[in-house]
């Protein structure tokens, strides 16, 4: 361990005079490239770091900003925080208080507690970064609307947002912002786990989100690939899965949403001439209503996707119909057709109908009663004598029935191999000392 790492340790009467360590000023004291490592303790914030250096709190050091600014805030290139627990931040929306403000390039924040902060980390105009494996909280006593997001992104390209666990946080929001990934990471008690505004081409992958007002949506932010997520418990009166409004050229594939009002939410998209969305292999289970169309619109492709038990597959609000996008090998579990010839696929097609006088989709404060015994009589009626000619929501002309059980086993099989652990070497964010080093580390 180098001499400066264990300044705080040998001279502790380098304090305040509030007996708290003058935290800056071993900040500005410690030379480019070197480790300070602070012992256990509470030291005083808000804190400014100016230079490549890395701060570690070996997981016993906390840095208090007493209320007001951002508890730590990185202006420079190549810095690490890791460790820490960052708590107490001001209050202000404005000035977008945080436990940690990145203004700068290729800096590392992980393995970090931040508690009582407005807003969690927040990139603005920042690149290459890592946000790793934090645990993130907002004010604990502000209304939901009022709390600040988990991570923000403005104007930022190229950072990884890895592994962190928010709860009780508003958003995660990416503004502006492109070729970022956004992988592993978990949400709870938020309104938006992560919200798309302006932004193109990122990724988001593996990722838990659950009891959350809205999963993931995407305005206006063509380019972006979703898969392999796991959404669950959206379920509020505008609780929604995955939504898209304006957007295109989206790969949608290999997510779980569960126990939604809506699992997927469409409007308008995609919206570009001559682009598709493309849905693959998506499990759309026990929600109110599987897809939502807000309008009667094309172009989406949905492909080996499984619609399990939703209470209604597919709706399109204004009297349209859904059957202008492609719809093909799909398992829906209502299917009533048979399989003579055993080859996995229906003999007949999949076929949904709209029965315009459903008095649920004409009335929305009776959607509360959906599936209520007398709505399902009701429909029930109208299905056997219908008052008007129906309208064809969907048709599957080959509808898959053994899907179900085949990407079940690969689910299950998927699971297994998330538990194995990472090896320490593969870590990304462990090389930080040097720019040249940090800037190669991120490709690996």
């Amino acid at each position: 361990m180098r001499l400066w790492g264990l300044l705080l340790i040998l001279l502790p009467g380098l304090c305040t005079a509030t007996g708290q360590p003058n935290l800056q000023e071993l900040i500005d004291q410690t030379p480019e490239g070197e480790i300070l490592m602070l012992g256990p303790g509470v030291y005083a914030g808000p804190v400014v770091v100016t230079r490549p250096i890395t701060i570690d709190g070996q997981g016993k050091a906390t840095i208090d900003a007493g209320g007001k600014g951002s508890v730590v805030v990185l202006k420079t290139d190549g810095a690490t925080l890791k460790n820490l627990h960052l708590t107490n931040s001001g209050e202000s929306a404005n000035d977008i208080d945080s436990g940690v403000q990145v203004r700068g390039n290729f800096n590392v924040i992980k393995d970090n507690v931040m508690d009582n902060v407005l807003f969690g980390v927040d990139l603005q105009q920042s690149s290459n970064n890592i946000v790793k494996r934090n645990r993130i909280s907002s004010k604990p006593d502000f209304p939901l609307g009022q709390k600040g997001d988990s991570v923000r992104l403005w104007y930022s390209f190229d950072n990884k947002i890895l592994d962190n666990v928010s709860d009780q946080v508003r958003d995660m929001v990416v503004w502006y912002s492109a070729n970022n990934t956004i992988s592993g990471n978990r949400t709870s008690n938020a309104r938006y786990s992560l919200h798309f505004m302006y932004s193109r081409y990122n990724l988001v992958e593996n990722n838990h989100y659950v009891n959350n007002a809205v999963g993931i949506f995407l305005m206006y932010s063509d380019g972006v690939v979703v898969r392999n997520n796991h959404i669950a418990h959206a379920a509020g009166p505008t609780g929604v899965g995955i939504g898209f409004k304006e957007t295109s050229d989206l790969i949608i594939e290999g997510n779980e949403v569960l126990y939604c009002a809506s699992g997927l939410y469409i409007d308008v998209s995609p919206y570009q001439p001559d682009t598709t969305n493309r849905f693959t292999n998506n499990l759309i289970a026990y929600n109110g209503i599987g897809i939502r169309f807000l309008n009667d619109w094309h172009s989406n492709i949905f492909k080996d996707n499984r619609f399990v038990d939703n209470l209604t597959q597919i709706v399109v609000s204004s009297g349209g119909t859904a059957n202008r996008n492609d719809w093909e090998g799909n398992y829906w579990s209502d299917y009533e057709g048979f399989d003579q010839d055993a080859d996995g696929i229906g003999d007949s097609a999949y076929e949904l109908y709209a029965y315009a006088d459903r008095l649920w989709q004409n009335e929305p404060y009776a959607q509360f009663f959906k599936g209520s015994p007398l709505l399902e009589v009701l429909d029930f009626l109208e299905r056997l004598a219908p008052f008007s000619e129906p309208r064809m929501l969907v048709q599957d002309k080959k509808p898959h029935l053994k899907l179900l059980a085949k990407n079940e086993a690969a689910t299950a099989q998927s699971e297994v191999t998330e538990q194995q652990p990472d090896a320490a070497e593969d870590d990304p964010a462990d090389v930080s000392n040097a720019l040249e080093l940090l800037k190669g580390s991120l490709e690996n």
